[in-house]
């Protein structure tokens, strides 16, 4: 078990590495919206421990090497769109539906058609928060990203994952003193779902 911890951290490390390179030189080729969130320094060491700290999670409990795969796949995509949201105030499609695609043809393969419902279930609220709001107060990004962790950690702890997401905004905003201007969601999103990720294996 200690063995298979630690290379399952090495191997998601790694992912988050890549998933910080590819972040950062996606959001080096962009710029930042007009009226997007203040631009933010992501904090990569963390990135990476907590993606290290997952994968030894997932390794260590006998998870099989397709579900491995795909968990660091998802790290890697969100820690780039940490990184992309943070800098640039965008959610790139690239890290939201290529991750879920690779889920669902996952899922299809195995005919767990849960995966389909519980990235629709948490989207809804947050697809209508964006029509409402003309993707000013909720990004159609985060509303991608929602569905990446509802296929991911199932509609329990997708909506768990959310509800923290959202407390834990509106929480940084009332201490920024930034009460009515944007701010990054996306990290806020990306941590509650990557925090969930070892919780949701076990169930």
């Amino acid at each position: 078990m200690i063995l298979a911890a630690a290379l399952g951290a090495f191997f998601f490390a790694a992912a988050g590495a890549v998933g910080t390179l590819l972040g950062l030189s996606f959001a080096d080729r962009i710029d930042s919206l007009p009226d997007g969130p203040p631009q933010q320094r992501a904090p990569i060491a963390v990135l990476l421990v907590a993606c290290a700290v997952i994968g030894a999670f997932i390794a260590a409990h006998g998870n099989s090497p397709a579900q491995i795969v795909v968990l660091a796949i998802v790290c890697l995509a969100l820690a780039a769109i940490w990184i992309v949201d943070a800098r640039r105030g965008i959610v790139p499609d690239a890290f939201t539906l290529g991750p879920l695609a690779l889920i669902l043809l996952f899922a299809l393969y195995q005919h767990h058609w849960g995966n389909f419902i519980a990235a629709i279930i948490p989207l809804t609220p947050f697809a209508a928060a964006a029509a409402l709001s003309k993707g000013r107060g909720m990004g159609w990004g985060d509303v991608k990203l929602v569905a990446l962790g509802g296929a991911v950690l199932g509609v329990q702890w997708a909506v768990a994952a959310c509800i923290a997401a959202c407390l834990a905004a509106v929480g940084f905003s009332y201490a920024a003193g930034r009460r009515r201007g944007p701010i990054a969601f996306a990290p806020f999103l990306t941590a509650a779902i990557g925090a969930a990720i070892p919780i949701a294996a076990l169930h």
